[in-house]
């Protein structure tokens, strides 16, 4: 468990695992308000009868919908960092979708610090990489590399 540390102190946590997030159930209203919010409205999304006849055997979540939880998911066991005026997303190097998330089904988030870089005085650049989870699956949902600005005061 990581308490808050100074930002100096980031580089000697590279490589360390975070404990993995709480569980989130993914609704159906949760995808379909994603689908407004993106205009992606194809049938796997948010027709349950089309795609219960389809290899999912029911709706899932959208993949983009699953990388945008990841801050929010992230969020609950992230490193604390003293003086932290703000964290800012910066990108991400990698994302890859492994595995389709079911509707109703529950996902939660590991992550590792791959890198800590200061850049200015104020400044600190981390890579995460970060494991979207699907609860009693063997794959996971997505992997990807998360970029954050962390600025200190």
């Amino acid at each position: 468990m990581i308490t808050t540390i100074k930002a100096e102190d980031l580089p000697s946590l590279v490589g360390q695992e975070l404990d993995p997030s709480s569980w989130l159930e993914v609704t159906q209203e949760r995808v379909n308000q994603f689908a407004d919010a993106t205009n992606d409205h194809q049938f796997i999304h948010v027709d349950i009868e089309q795609a219960a006849k389809t290899p999912f055997s029911g709706t899932i979540a959208h993949g983009f919908l699953t990388l945008s939880l990841v801050p929010f998911l992230t969020a609950e066991k992230a490193i604390k960092v003293e003086a932290t005026v703000m964290a800012i997303n910066y990108g991400s190097d990698k994302v890859r979708f492994i595995s389709p998330v079911p509707v109703g089904s529950r996902i939660r988030a590991r992550q590792v610090l791959l890198e800590a870089t200061q850049k200015t005085r104020a400044h600190w650049l981390t890579k995460m990489a970060v494991t979207i989870e699907i609860e009693n699956h063997d794959k996971p949902a997505m992997i990807a590399e998360i970029l954050t600005i962390i600025v200190v005061k």
